[in-house]
């Protein structure tokens, strides 16, 4: 089925979507060797929350036994790590790392969705 969105609904899509990129552009500027991956998820959540949006994986309950909720605002995922990692304080960036960064803001009932991948330094 497919559902047809109003001007004001593609309107608010286009916002959840602006936000998710300003939220990016902020990663962006703040990725550098030393700075903790838990470091960017707390940037990330600041500047969702400043805009109006919500970090919607954050606590997000996949329903498998024994898996809990999300704990975080961004998914990273360093070099050659399997995509949707947790955020810590014990990582670090180092020069040359790759890092993706995949998050979700919920804004106004709509989602925007993103994953961009960086180079460290």
């Amino acid at each position: 089925m497919v559902t047809i969105k109003s001007k004001k609904e593609i309107e608010l899509m286009r916002e959840a979507c602006r936000v998710t990129a300003l939220v990016h552009e902020e990663l962006a500027k703040n990725i550098r060797p030393g700075i903790t991956t838990l470091e960017l998820d707390k940037i990330a959540e600041r500047v969702m929350r400043e805009n109006g949006g919500l970090p919607a994986q954050k606590g997000y309950n996949p329903g498998i036994k024994g898996v809990p909720p999300f704990p975080a605002s961004i998914c990273t995922s360093i070099n050659d790590e399997v995509i949707h990692g947790i955020p810590s304080s014990r990582v670090k960036l180092k020069e040359g790392d790759v890092i993706s960064i995949d998050l979700v803001v919920l804004k106004d009932g709509f989602n925007g969705d993103a994953a961009r991948t960086y180079v460290v330094g």
